[in-house]
């Protein structure tokens, strides 16, 4: 529950403020630089139609290459930051009547450090059945995440983090959804940018040795396809 004499952008806004200084932000923004480009492009074609979800100070967003580019954020902030070829959507995606505004069928969504802010697995099967209803046939849906089994001890170091995931739970419901689990890695990059690959070359250094992904991984990553013959209606009713 928000504080009263905050709204919802308001403390969001407050919440991120205070969490990453202006040099930290600047810090992550060339760490997303280096993750999109010698990893994350990999599994976004550069022709496709792409929407992140969740995408706050728009790294992922802006520095990746597509034919069209969408962000769905609360944070009033994100427009702020986005490029000027990057479609920005004010919505709550938990609230009925505002996700449906957001019409665009995507060939890709991104969504990274978004789950754990959720309240519980009801509004997780929402935001999965936006994605399942917004991704075209044969699309695909790419997650980077804390992994609880692996980042349990730092989780809750974080005010707005409440719902724990696994890398199987996640596998479990994105399958009841009707996904098909393409890439499923359970220990990828740590669980936070706060002292550890604080520099590019460090980054690009981790990425390759993948040996070290096993030792310091505390977050997952996940490609889920929305098969290319299919139900419009997922495996989960409404």
């Amino acid at each position: 529950m928000v504080v009263s004499h905050l709204n919802q952008e308001n403390y969001l806004k407050k919440l991120y403020n205070n969490r990453f200084s202006y040099k930290e932000k600047k810090a992550k923004n060339a760490l997303w630089k280096v993750l999109i480009e010698n990893f994350l492009q990999a599994y976004v074609g550069r022709d496709s139609v792409v929407l992140d979800i969740g995408g706050g100070y728009c790294e992922f967003i802006n520095h990746v290459q597509a034919k069209e580019k969408y962000l769905i954020d609360l944070n009033p902030d994100s427009q702020v930051f986005a490029n000027s070829d990057v479609g920005v959507a004010h919505i709550n995606l938990l609230d009925s009547k505002e996700r449906d505004l957001f019409t665009k069928r995507v060939d890709r969504i991104f969504i990274s450090n978004f789950f754990e802010h959720l309240n519980n697995k009801e509004e997780l099967i929402e935001i999965l059945l936006f994605c399942w209803d917004r991704l075209k046939p044969g699309g695909s849906l790419l997650i980077l995440q804390p992994n609880f089994k692996y980042s349990f001890k730092e989780y809750y170091d974080f005010i707005d983090h409440e719902l724990p995931l696994t890398h199987l739970s996640l596998k479990e419901i994105l399958e009841t959804v009707g996904f098909e689990i393409n890439v499923l890695i359970p220990r990828f990059l740590p669980y936070s940018t706060k002292g550890k690959l604080t520099s590019p070359q460090l980054l690009r250094l981790y990425l390759k040795l993948r040996i070290l992904w096993r030792f310091l991984g505390g977050q997952m990553f996940v490609k889920a396809v929305k098969p290319p013959k299919v139900n419009e209606l997922p495996a989960i009713g409404r």
